[in-house]
């Protein structure tokens, strides 16, 4: 009697065994093709950010857009050094802190596009 349970035993203890073995290759190969596909993305995420900075590049070769948002950016700083423009430069500045906060927002969005600055990590020198 026991002589017959021992080969079906066996047998439920290798399927088992093959089901478990089985199981952490298809988590294994899965984890594999998710790592492959997540490196992919990022390759083609930074070939395409790689052409489009190419491409706005060579589209400001003649454009005078960021040279007048530096213009207009310096335009407090000089007059900073103008007898009797202090005062004019704080109460601008004190208007423009009143401004929605979405609206700043927006402003420095503007000039950092014009200027050609993608992210708040390149302006602050981290890459």
């Amino acid at each position: 009697m026991i002589q017959a349970i021992i080969p079906i035993v066996g047998n439920l203890a290798s399927s088992w065994l093959q089901g478990k073995v089985e199981e952490k290759a298809a988590n294994t190969k899965a984890k594999v093709a998710k790592a492959e596909a997540e490196a992919e993305m990022m390759k083609s995420a930074s070939a395409n950010d790689s052409k489009w900075e190419l491409i706005m590049a060579q589209s400001t070769q003649n454009s005078w857009k960021d040279e007048a948002v530096t213009i207009v950016v310096l335009i407090p700083t000089v007059l900073c050094f103008v007898p009797g423009m202090e005062d004019v430069v704080k109460a601008g500045f004190a208007r423009l802190n009143e401004l929605p906060e979405w609206y700043q927002y927006l402003l420095f969005l503007v000039c950092s596009a014009a200027l050609g600055i993608k992210g708040l990590d390149k302006f602050k020198g981290r890459k």
